[in-house]
């Protein structure tokens, strides 16, 4: 029964088959609005669609990269490609080979969208360099065949023919002739000795004219040093390359008559120059020899002491001056010299010496009679405490007939601190006496008894 049910990836991988092998697919030509557009690094992933119906794109890389313009959201295009089956997700769609916009060239298509671009950056609005007015060397960018080469030459030497030309071969159509026109810029820029630089070719058709309308073509000429002067087509054409030089012109004749003036004209205006520097050159003279005459017959030079007069009693003036300043300085330094050694004598150490010494014998002075003053005090207060001090000796005291009884080493202050049989000793002024304790008694018994 199982065996009845297809996988998804079975049915998916039959549909699959069925799109690559249907001849009617292989080479599909699609007309549509481009929708859900947005510019990635390497593959284009968008849509097709109409009124009616929608279908998905894919665009690799390869085949993007030669477009010769820039898709945008909305834009009409025809599209060659084949349809198929993309598996991961089930849904078809068409692998895209090639694509042109519809109802506008895709040459013309580019053309815009680079120019707008590079008008956008600046390019056609930057300051333009000058054409040097008399070139010395010029450099052709063009065919070595052609009729641009020959024109430019005729012209120069009819013009100008001190003017040196070189021609750098160029291929100026087809495929390789940006990259050889991008070559040959770079190798004038290389030399460096080069004063204007001369980049044409005939008229043509949009794809004849194409590659000076390259954006690297129009970058080299952008960031070139050497002026410019692009010549591509006829008057009427209008290519990236004569927006970004320098100057454009119609013609190849008309290039060479702005690279170079003509010499005739020029060595006319030297000699008009030459004339108006000689006749401005003899009115100076004119000029200066009156000068001269009326300096030579003034007075200064027929009478030159003259010229020193008020000098002279200037320089009297001004020495009587300095002399009177002279003296006036000399006696304000004397008279502050002398202030500064009065002052000096004021204070001169020897006198502060001096004075110091006496103030030290006075003082010293003063010290002997302090000491002696306070010696005498001393000894007086030595003497009276002295004699106070014998007033209150009990050696005095016991002189007049007192004495002092010991028991031991004790004092003895009262009968009671005796008994009899006890030994004691009788202090007198003159020595000492021992006795035994026969007999105590007391004051109150003695009262008593009498």
């Amino acid at each position: 029964m199982a065996q009845e049910y297809l996988t998804v990836t079975a049915l998916t991988k039959y549909l699959k088959r069925k799109f690559e092998v249907d001849p009617y697919l292989e080479k599909v030509y699609l007309t549509g609005e481009i929708s859900n557009f947005r510019l990635r690094p390497n593959h284009q992933y968008f849509s097709l669609k109409d009124d009616g119906a929608k279908i998905s794109a894919v665009m690799f890389k390869g085949a993007f990269s030669k477009l010769k313009f820039q898709p945008e959201e909305g834009m009409k295009v025809f599209v060659i490609g084949r349809i198929s089956l993309f598996e991961a997700s089930g849904n078809y769609q068409i692998y895209v080979e090639q694509m042109v916009p519809d109802g506008v060239g895709a040459l013309y298509q580019a053309y815009e969208q680079l120019k707008a671009k590079l008008e956008k950056e600046g390019l056609f609005l930057a300051p333009k360099k000058r054409l040097p007015k008399y070139p010395k060397k010029i450099a052709v960018l063009t065919s070595p065949s052609g009729a641009v080469i020959r024109d430019i030459m005729t012209t120069v030497k009819r013009r100008y023919p001190i003017a040196e030309i070189t021609l750098f071969p160029t291929v100026v159509q087809g495929d390789k002739a940006a990259g050889n026109v991008v070559t040959n810029i770079e190798r004038v820029e290389e030399l460096g000795d080069f004063d204007t630089m001369i980049i044409g070719r005939g008229g043509g058709s949009i794809e004849d004219l194409w590659p000076f309308n390259e954006e690297k073509v129009a970058r080299a000429i952008f960031n070139a040093k050497t002026p410019i002067i692009s010549s591509v087509g006829h008057e009427t054409d209008t290519t990236i390359a004569d927006l970004v030089a320098d100057v454009r012109a119609a013609t190849p004749t008309a290039a060479a008559e702005l690279a170079v003036p003509v010499l005739s004209d020029e060595i006319l205006k030297i000699k008009e120059r030459q004339t108006r520097l000689e006749q401005a050159f003899m009115h100076q003279l004119t000029l200066k020899k009156e000068r001269y005459e009326r300096l030579r017959s003034s007075y200064v030079l027929r009478q030159p002491e003259r010229l020193y007069d008020a000098q002279a009693i200037k320089l009297d003036q001004l020495t009587q001056r300095l002399i009177q300043s002279t003296q006036n300085r000399l006696f304000e330094e004397e008279k502050k010299v002398m202030q500064l050694d009065h002052h000096l004598r004021q204070i001169n150490p020897k006198n502060k010496v001096n004075e110091l010494k006496q103030h030290q014998a006075y003082l010293h002075e003063r010290l002997e009679k302090s000491i002696y003053q306070l010696l005498h005090q001393k000894q007086q207060s030595f003497a009276n405490a002295v004699q106070s001090l014998d007033l209150l000796s009990p050696l005095k005291i016991m002189g007049r007939g007192y004495s002092y009884t010991t028991k031991g080493d004790n004092l003895i202050k009262s009968i009671g601190e005796i008994a009899v049989t006890d030994t004691i000793v009788v202090h007198y002024q003159d020595g000492e006496a021992t006795a035994e304790i026969k007999k105590v008694e007391a004051m109150e018994n003695r009262e008593a008894s009498k």
